[in-house]
């Protein structure tokens, strides 16, 4: 990728992530990111591509950023508490990868667009999808009923989804070790 694109991408991530993607215009993203008009056009026919643009660099961002955290601990119930840890270190700004949190980008996004734009949309769905398969890999090497493995996977994501929503709605910043408590015990559940 061009390094100037990279840099107008991550420009506009940065400020659509602090302020929101409807209170940032093009304008702020073409002074703050040092570039003529002409340039972001160049690069981006429209508002729309570009928010697009960054939610496809934070989704592999954060896809390769939880891959390559989840490598040190062992394959299964362990990498799925180390997620948890992953997490708490993102709600509690203790990770620079993540940078500082400001809630769940995609969900942002969603929030702000519905699905009034359909690309948008998609490549957040995208990304939840991604995420789910990680879990998804380390719950099949230990449980191999299907209706148990979907459980889990389904139930894992969803304290996930909401360990991000009750730092940012509730300002609990250990909601992810709460709910590391809650996975042990679902880890331990026998049916």
């Amino acid at each position: 990728m061009n390094i100037k694109k990279r840099h107008i991408i991550e420009v506009a991530f940065s400020l659509f992530y602090q302020k929101g993607i409807h209170a940032v215009g093009i304008n702020e993203i073409i002074k703050t990111a040092g570039v003529a008009k002409k340039t972001l056009y160049n690069h981006f026919v429209s508002k729309d591509e570009l928010i697009v643009a960054t939610l496809i660099y934070r989704d592999q961002l954060e896809v390769n950023h939880l891959k390559f955290k989840l490598t040190s601990a062992e394959i299964g119930k362990d990498a799925l508490l180390a997620l948890f840890e992953l997490l708490h270190d993102f709600i509690n700004n203790h990770d620079a990868t993540l940078g500082d949190f400001r809630g769940d980008y995609f969900n942002n996004s969603c929030a702000e667009y519905a699905q009034t734009n359909p690309l948008l949309y998609e490549t957040c769905q995208a990304h939840k999808i991604a995420v789910k398969s990680i879990i998804q890999t380390h719950v099949d090497s230990f449980e191999q009923k299907p209706e148990k493995n979907q459980f889990l996977v389904d139930t894992i994501f969803l304290l996930k989804e909401g360990v991000i929503n009750g730092a940012l709605v509730q300002g609990n910043l250990n909601s992810a070790i709460e709910a590391t408590a809650c996975v042990e015990s679902l880890l331990r559940f026998k049916r």
